[in-house]
């Protein structure tokens, strides 16, 4: 099998990470490749999750794929997720704080509060619609995913008092 070809990606400054993404309406070979390359380039950097507006394109996308690595040695293991057109239904009063990198922001490491539990729905790469009750590290991670589809990175999530997930910026 042929490695995937790596992307570039945005780090902090770029307008990409500012905007909000556009809604996946079709699902078709160009968005499976944008996904296979996607996970290619999270895999080589060490990361536990991607969205598609850190590798320049603006659509609502993100994979998770939590796995013990360098960056995340805990991290509990998962197979790769493709995220499309998310949604965060309701989360949990409870938060917690715990310390987040991002492969934007190489080198920084914050402490950020996110939901405890949240109760998701978005659609895989067939155009399925998915709906499911994620915790701890595994909704960490979409809620960091799920911030960057609405131009929120973690620069500005820590100045954030509430994780405030539920009312995406229009």
């Amino acid at each position: 099998m042929q490695p995937k070809p790596l992307l570039s990606i945005a780090t902090t400054g770029e307008q990409i990470l500012t905007q909000i993404a556009e809604p996946v309406t079709v699902f078709d070979d160009a968005l499976h490749t944008l996904a296979d390359n996607m996970l290619s380039t999270m895999l080589n950097a060490n990361g536990v999750g991607i969205a598609a507006t850190q590798v320049f394109s603006n659509v609502a996308m993100f994979i998770m794929a939590s796995n013990p690595n360098e960056r995340y040695p805990d991290a509990p293991s998962m197979p790769p997720t493709v995220v499309i057109n998310p949604q965060i239904l309701s989360a949990s009063a409870a938060t917690e704080a715990d310390v987040e990198g991002c492969l934007s922001i190489p080198g920084q490491r914050l402490s950020i509060a996110r939901h405890s539990e949240i109760e998701v729905q978005y659609q895989s790469l067939d155009g399925q619609l998915h709906q499911q009750t994620l915790t701890g590290f595994v909704a960490r991670i979409f809620q960091h995913e799920y911030d960057h589809l609405q131009g929120i990175t973690l620069l500005e999530r820590v100045n954030i008092m509430t994780p405030q997930v539920l009312v995406p910026r229009c």
